[in-house]
């Protein structure tokens, strides 16, 4: 049951006087008196009780006329700092062998179930049980990369049994275990190459979805780079109706703003599908900074490794790695090339 409205004031007016930072995630309270808001750990000086008001939100504060306290920034910074902090050690607790509840996850952190998943989500982009599926998938795909046996690789990944796993293998996998193992063996990639108006291009798909998107100068390259990801999977040239998909892709080219309504089979390391993850969340139009996106999946002093997914990334303009430039605004590497990526940008009206 939930608490009423006044014994949740009384819990929150309690934070408040505690300057809990752990509640920052949770409300920001109002001063009625000088009309300004602010996190509950504040530093500022402590309100009388009437004079408060409390909201959800600092946009719910704001609609109702407040606006942010003079320490606000300075705040701000410490906040997003206590958060990252805190998504990093559930970030942790979600690798282990068998992660805990949510409930159980929740209470390890100090938050209450709704807020933790609300504040997990919205720094990494994944749920909780997106995440520790996508590390379980990483720690999966090592192990059948190793010469032991696909039974050992699923009970160590973290699956109670095979049938079990077998359930979702091909969702997780986008093929058979023993095809994966393989290098795609048995699996069936359809591709076609073609011209855009950035170079050369490669589009494939498997049975999940679309699984490359490649761009370059030299079609033969792009081919190479197909068959290096799948080096024993039959890749089988595009019909009249892969055509098709092969022009929705081009179009995407053409303007990436449009965006791609296209089943998309990802692989990566849960590292690599955090940050894809994060891009995707990047609107047209609008860039990040490769620290932001750092600090978006809770962990902010992995700028290098998340350029290191942007560069990984195999789904071209599908994955928006092109929206993410240096924090002084300028661009900097691109898989594809930085003149395409300036091109991108360009047609997105950001450049």
């Amino acid at each position: 049951m939930s608490p009423s409205p006044t014994a949740a004031h009384d819990l929150r007016w309690t934070a408040l006087l505690t300057r809990d930072p752990q509640a920052d995630a949770q409300f920001v309270y109002a001063v009625k008196t000088t009309g300004v808001y602010a996190r509950p750990s504040s530093l500022a000086r402590l309100p009388r009780r009437e004079n408060v008001e409390f909201f959800d939100t600092p946009d719910a504060a704001e609609a109702a006329g407040y606006r942010p306290s003079r320490r606000a920034h300075a705040d701000r910074s410490s906040v997003a700092a206590q958060q990252a902090a805190l998504v990093a050690q559930a970030c942790r607790l979600l690798e282990a062998e068998e992660p805990p509840s949510l409930t159980a996850l929740a209470a390890q952190i100090g938050l209450s179930p709704y807020h933790f998943h609300r504040l997990f989500k919205t720094t990494t982009g994944l749920t909780p049980k997106a995440y520790a599926d996508a590390h379980r998938a990483r720690r999966l795909r090592s192990g059948l990369d190793s010469d032991g046996s696909i039974t050992t690789a699923i009970v160590d990944a973290g699956f109670g049994s095979s049938s079990r796993f077998y359930e979702t293998s091909n969702q997780r996998l986008g093929m058979r275990p023993s095809d994966y193992r393989d290098g795609g063996l048995n699996a069936d990639i359809h591709f076609a190459l073609g011209q855009c108006s950035l170079g050369a291009i490669l589009v494939a798909r498997s049975a999940r979805g679309v699984c490359a998107i490649l761009l370059g100068d030299d079609p033969d390259a792009l081919l190479r780079d197909l068959q290096d990801q799948f080096p024993r999977a039959r890749l089988i040239g595009g019909d009249d109706a892969f055509e098709q998909l092969v022009a929705r892709v081009v179009g995407l080219v053409e303007a990436p703003a449009v965006g791609l309504e296209l089943p998309l089979d990802v692989r990566g390391t849960a590292f690599q599908e955090r940050v894809w993850q994060a891009l995707r969340h990047i609107p047209a139009g609008q860039t990040a900074s490769y620290a932001q996106i750092a600090r978006q999946i809770g962990m902010p002093r992995a700028v290098r490794a998340v350029a290191q997914a942007c560069a990984a990334n195999p789904l071209a303009i599908a994955i928006p790695c092109h929206r993410v430039v240096r924090s002084d605004g300028g661009l900097s590497g691109y898989r594809w090339g930085v003149e395409r990526k300036r091109e991108l940008l360009k047609r997105e009206g950001t450049a």
